[in-house]
């Protein structure tokens, strides 16, 4: 009896996670879905403005904020992340990356590799942007200067250092719905909010978040913790 309880349990654990694992795949997006496209190099440095991008990715306290080593630490709830190095350099940047690795990582969440990356890069909003602005802030990263210099890996404690895990945040937090324009309001209106709600991510940091780490949608913009630590 006893043999046979404990039969039933492997069995179900080894379906629990087989289904865990099915549901955290990591999504990408496929290099033949995105059509031929010039992209738009000067649109891309405004969606760079646009998005902060020198705020997380400039290597810290240096002048230049087109100096995209990272290297910035974010401390948050569930350990310390630090922020990538996304300059051309193809050893410790994104040099090697395709522009589907790029438009993944940054509507997907998901790495070249395959894996989830932590919400801390604010995908969450991404995932409204226009995929043609994704490519065009590419191509304008691509103008940038190498900038050598591998991050240190996240401090993160168990169980958050699982980053299969991640997928089942994604499952909660990520719709992958891309922004709809409200007719009730103007072309002017409609892009304020598209750029707000998009690459600006201006919510990731103005909005309370629950214990997961997401967003509280009722109160979405109505104040969230300084990530710096003090004040709100």
């Amino acid at each position: 009896m006893l043999k046979r309880a404990l039969i039933g349990l492997i069995v179900l654990a080894a379906i629990g996670l087989g289904v865990f694992w099915w549901l955290t795949i990591p999504a990408g997006v496929a290099a033949t879905s995105l059509p031929a496209y010039q992209p738009d190099v000067a649109n891309g440095q405004t969606m760079f403005n646009v998005g902060g991008c020198s705020s997380c990715h400039a290597v810290p306290n240096q002048p230049d904020r087109l100096k995209l080593g990272g290297g910035l630490a974010i401390p948050s709830p569930f350990g310390t992340f630090y922020a990538p190095n996304i300059s051309p350099d193809p050893n410790d940047g994104i040099g090697r990356w395709s522009e589907a690795d790029f438009v993944t990582a940054v509507v997907k969440g998901s790495s070249p590799s395959g894996a989830h990356y932590y919400p801390a890069f604010p995908y969450a909003s991404y995932q409204r942007a226009r995929i043609e602005d994704v490519r065009d802030l590419f191509a304008y990263l691509k103008t940038l200067a190498p900038a050598a210099g591998r991050v240190r890996d996240h401090d993160m404690p168990f169980p958050f250092n699982i980053r299969r895990t991640v997928g089942i945040w994604k499952l909660l937090f990520l719709d992958g719905e891309p922004f709809v324009a409200d007719s009730a309001h103007s072309p002017s209106w409609n892009r304020g909010a598209y750029l707000v709600n998009g690459l600006g991510h201006c919510a990731e940091c103005h909005s309370p978040r629950n214990f997961l780490g997401g967003i509280v949608e009722a109160q979405r913009f109505a104040g969230g913790p300084n990530p710096e630590g003090e004040g709100w």
